[in-house]
């Protein structure tokens, strides 16, 4: 603490998940294991398309930054959670809270613009196959994704000064595990129905905004889809739609059920469990979910992982089985 006009609160304390000594150690284990899973996946997925040219396509092509996206948003909180399991003062200072949470805010809200993206991409590609390569340029792709990150540092920008333009004069404890929006909100000593609104109307402009989009984005490919007379080429548009449409329902759920909500029915121990599958679950679940039910990501994956075989084999003059 420092003295001014007021005490201004300068370091968080982190509750963190739980306070159960045996508890702790058991989300630590399950927790790495998630973020393990997720770095391995999400990298995969990253050389996959570089390496594989027939993967060379706009949807990969936003894909990969789906997958970076990803790493960020768990790279941003992950680390700092994991270590405090083990802390005894989970501490964090004002700026690397502002900082938590402008990174986590960023790659969220660039998630929602490239999923968008990714569905606007498949809509050209099954409404209006013969414009597809006209539509979805090498300079289109770029520039959408370019377009996502932008706006979103941008809104993130906008997401931090409202938060951090309050006063906070103590108590500093977050009952989180990470620097969120909400928890936040809570500690301040300035009045915060202003900040709240503005979050309000931001979140439900950028979740529900792109949502729709991209419900109606898939309510057109879905009617086209069904008027595919052979079945080998249903099987193959369903194959991505069904992909792209799972990961879609995870984000947006936890999402809306997130910060689209009226702030009455706010749940401390609701957030943390939800926070859980955003920050560190659903990075985990997308390169799963793409390469599992995809053709084309399975097959090139398959490709690779013969090369390698067949390069340890003549390095080592060994069958490989």
């Amino acid at each position: 603490m420092i003295r001014r006009n007021k005490t201004t609160v300068d370091v968080f304390i982190l509750l963190g998940i739980t306070d159960i000594w045996e508890l702790r150690v058991i989300l630590f284990v399950l927790f790495l294991l998630i973020c393990v899973a997720s770095l391995v996946g999400n990298l995969g997925m990253i050389a996959l398309i570089r390496l594989d040219s027939r993967l060379h396509t706009p949807m990969y092509f936003f894909l990969c930054h789906l997958s970076l996206v990803d790493l960020g948003n768990s790279s941003a909180v992950a680390p700092k959670m994991l270590v405090s399991f083990f802390e005894e003062r989970k501490a964090i200072s004002l700026p690397g809270c502002a900082a938590q949470m402008y990174f986590c805010g960023v790659c969220i809200i660039t998630e929602c613009y490239l999923l968008a993206a990714m569905a606007y991409d498949r809509y050209v590609a099954i409404c209006k196959p013969l414009l597809y390569v006209a539509t979805m340029s090498q300079k289109v792709c770029i520039q959408l994704a370019v377009g996502s990150y932008i706006v979103a540092a941008v809104n993130g920008i906008v997401l931090v000064s409202s938060v951090f333009s309050l006063h906070f004069c103590g108590p500093n404890v977050i009952n989180h595990f990470f620097c969120d929006i909400l928890p936040l909100l809570k500690l301040s000593c300035s009045s915060t129905t202003v900040n709240e609104h503005v979050l309000f109307i931001m979140a439900t402009f950028i979740a529900l905004g792109t949502l729709v989009f991209i419900v109606v984005s898939y309510g057109y490919i879905l009617t086209a889809v069904l008027k595919i007379c052979s079945s080998e080429g249903r099987h193959k548009a369903f194959s991505t739609y069904a992909s792209h449409l799972s990961s879609v329902t995870v984000f947006y759920g936890t999402m809306i059920f997130m910060y689209v909500r009226p702030s009455y029915s706010y749940s401390l121990a609701q957030e943390k469990v939800v926070s859980v599958v955003y920050i560190l679950v659903i990075p985990m679940l997308n390169p799963l979910i793409y390469s599992l039910r995809n053709t084309e990501v399975k097959e090139a994956l398959k490709r690779h992982l013969e090369k390698v075989l067949v390069s340890f084999r003549n390095q080592t003059g060994k069958e490989v089985p």
